[in-house]
C-alpha cells in the first residue's frame, strides 16, 4: 500500500514535468538570432557562393526512420510514428518568407532586425526508401545471409543518395557534412529549421544532412515514447553514418546532436568505434568524424561516463565538445524525473568532479572541450546553443573556421582542466584572417 501512495504522490509531479519538458523544447520558427560575431563584424557571414545557394530557400537532405503519412492534400510529411525502414530526400525550408536575398543577408547581420522572418517549409520530397531492418534473410549452406532481393533494394536507394550527396558537393570547395540530430518533441520541421538556420550562419558551406528519428509523441507520455524511440533509431543512424564514412568525396563529418539526440549520436558513434576496432581500424580514419558536438545533453553523468568514458570514444575523433548551463532547466526537470545520482551531462560544471573524474578529464584535455553557459536564454534554456547569440558564435568559430578555444579567434575564459566559460560580450576580440 505504502508504494502505491507514493507512486500516486509523485504522478502530478511526472505530468508537470513532461507538460514543461514539452514546452522547453518546442522549436522556434522565427529565424535564429544573428550570432554576435557577424554583428560585431568579427568575421564575414558568406565567401563565394554558388548562385543555387545564393537565396531565401534551404535545401537540405533528410534521413528518417518516421513514418510517412500525407495531409489532406496529399503532401509527403512525417510524424512521430515510427518506421522500420530508412527514408532519404530533400527538404527546402524557407528562411525569409516575402523576403529577398538581399534582404536576408541585411537580417542575417544585424543585432536588431527589422520585421521578423518567418521560417516556413517548401517541400519535402522522398528519393528513396531503404530496405525495412532487420532485412529478410535465406539460408544458404547452412548460414542466414541477407535475400539477394532486398540487398539489391539496398544498394539502389543508397545510389539515390549518393548521387544527392555528389550534387550537393559539387556547390561548395568545402567537402564537409554537417549530419544533425535533434532531440526530444522535436517535429520533423522543428529538425529541418534548425540546421537550415545553423547551416546558413555556418556559411552555407560543406554539406547539410539532417537526421531526424520518431520523437513529438503528443500528451503525458510523449517523453516516454521519444525516450524509446531514441533507442529504436540508433541502429539506423549507426547506418547512415558508416555510409556517409565511406564516399570518398566526403572529408570530415561533423557530428552534431542536441538534447536527447546526444544519446541517439553517442550510443550509434559508440557502436561503430567497436565495430572499427574489432576490425583492426582507426576509428578515425574509418568513420571520419572530426568534430562531436553535444549540446544540452539529456544524460545521466554516471551513465555516460559507464558507455563512453570506458570506451575512450574521444580518442577517436579531432575533438569533441560538450555545451553545458546550469541555467537549462529543462535538463534540471530530466535530472528530478530520472533522480540522477550525481547530475545530468548537460549541467556538468568543473566544481563537481571527484577527483579521479578530474584526472580523466585532464588526460583528455587535447580532444574533450566542455563549454559552460551561465546566461539565460528563451524558453526553459534549453536551446541556447542557437538561441543565444554568444553560444552560436562558439559552435561558428569551431565548426566553420576550426578555432579551438583560447585563442586568438574563440576567447573563451578558461575555468580550469578542460573547461571554458562563454564570457560575457563573447566573442569581442576574436580575431579572424
Amino acid at each position: 500500500m505504502r508504494n502505491v501512495v507514493m507512486i500516486s504522490a509523485r504522478i502530478p509531479l511526472l505530468f508537470l514535468a513532461c507538460m514543461a519538458l514539452v514546452a522547453g523544447c518546442a522549436e522556434s520558427r522565427k529565424l535564429m538570432p544573428t550570432p554576435s560575431l557577424y554583428a560585431d563584424e568579427t568575421a564575414p557571414l558568406f565567401g563565394d557562393l554558388a548562385p543555387e545557394l545564393t537565396s531565401t530557400q534551404v535545401e537540405l537532405i533528410y534521413v528518417t526512420d518516421r513514418a510517412p503519412e500525407t495531409d489532406e492534400e496529399g503532401n509527403l510529411h512525417y510524424g512521430f510514428n515510427r518506421s522500420k525502414s530508412l527514408a532519404v530526400g530533400t527538404t527546402v525550408v524557407d528562411l525569409g518568407q516575402n523576403a529577398t536575398w538581399e534582404e536576408l543577408v541585411a537580417a542575417s547581420i544585424a543585432l536588431r532586425r527589422f520585421g521578423e522572418f518567418e521560417l516556413r517549409m517548401v517541400s519535402t520530397t522522398e528519393l528513396a526508401r531503404l530496405p525495412p531492418t532487420p532485412m529478410p534473410v535465406q539460408v544458404i549452406d547452412g548460414q542466414a545471409v541477407d535475400h539477394p532481393d532486398a540487398v539489391a533494394a539496398h544498394e539502389a536507394s543508397i545510389a539515390h543518395l549518393r548521387a544527392e550527396v555528389v550534387r550537393r558537393l559539387a556547390l561548395t570547395p568545402r567537402k564537409d557534412v554537417f549530419l544533425y540530430v535533434h532531440g526530444y518533441h522535436n517535429t520533423f520541421a522543428d529538425a529541418a529549421f534548425a540546421l537550415a538556420e545553423l547551416w546558413h550562419f555556418f556559411g552555407r558551406e560543406g554539406l547539410p544532412i539532417v537526421y531526424t528519428w520518431p520523437a513529438g509523441y503528443p500528451g503525458f507520455f510523449g517523453y516516454t515514447y521519444d525516450r524509446e524511440s531514441s533507442e529504436f533509431t540508433v541502429f539506423h543512424l549507426k547506418q547512415v553514418i558508416k555510409w556517409l564514412s565511406e564516399q570518398p568525396e566526403i572529408e570530415n563529418i561533423h557530428l552534431i546532436a542536441h538534447s536527447r539526440g546526444t544519446d541517439v549520436a553517442l550510443s550509434a558513434f559508440r557502436e561503430l568505434v567497436i565495430w572499427a576496432r574489432g576490425a583492426g581500424a582507426s576509428a578515425r580514419e574509418r568513420l571520419k568524424v572530426a568534430n562531436l558536438v553535444i549540446a544540452a545533453p539529456d544524460l545521466d553523468l554516471q551513465v555516460i561516463s559507464q558507455r563512453i568514458g570506458a570506451e575512450r570514444l574521444v580518442l577517436e575523433v579531432d575533438q569533441a565538445t560538450l555545451y553545458s548551463s546550469p541555467n537549462d532547466r529543462a535538463i534540471g526537470i530530466a535530472e528530478t524525473l530520472f533522480a540522477s545520482p550525481r547530475g545530468r551531462l548537460g549541467t556538468l560544471d568543473i566544481s563537481e568532479l571527484t577527483k579521479d573524474e578530474s584526472a580523466r578529464m585532464e588526460a583528455n584535455a587535447a580532444r574533450v572541450t566542455v563549454v559552460n553557459f551561465e546566461g539565460e536564454s528563451t524558453g526553459y534554456g534549453h536551446d541556447y546553443f542557437r538561441t543565444n547569440p554568444a553560444v552560436s558564435s562558439d559552435l561558428v568559430l569551431m565548426l566553420r573556421y576550426g578555432f579551438k578555444p583560447g585563442e586568438a579567434g574563440r576567447p573563451l575564459e578558461h575555468v580550469g582542466l578542460n573547461f571554458w566559460r562563454v564570457p560575457p560580450g563573447y566573442p569581442a576580440g576574436a580575431k579572424i584572417e
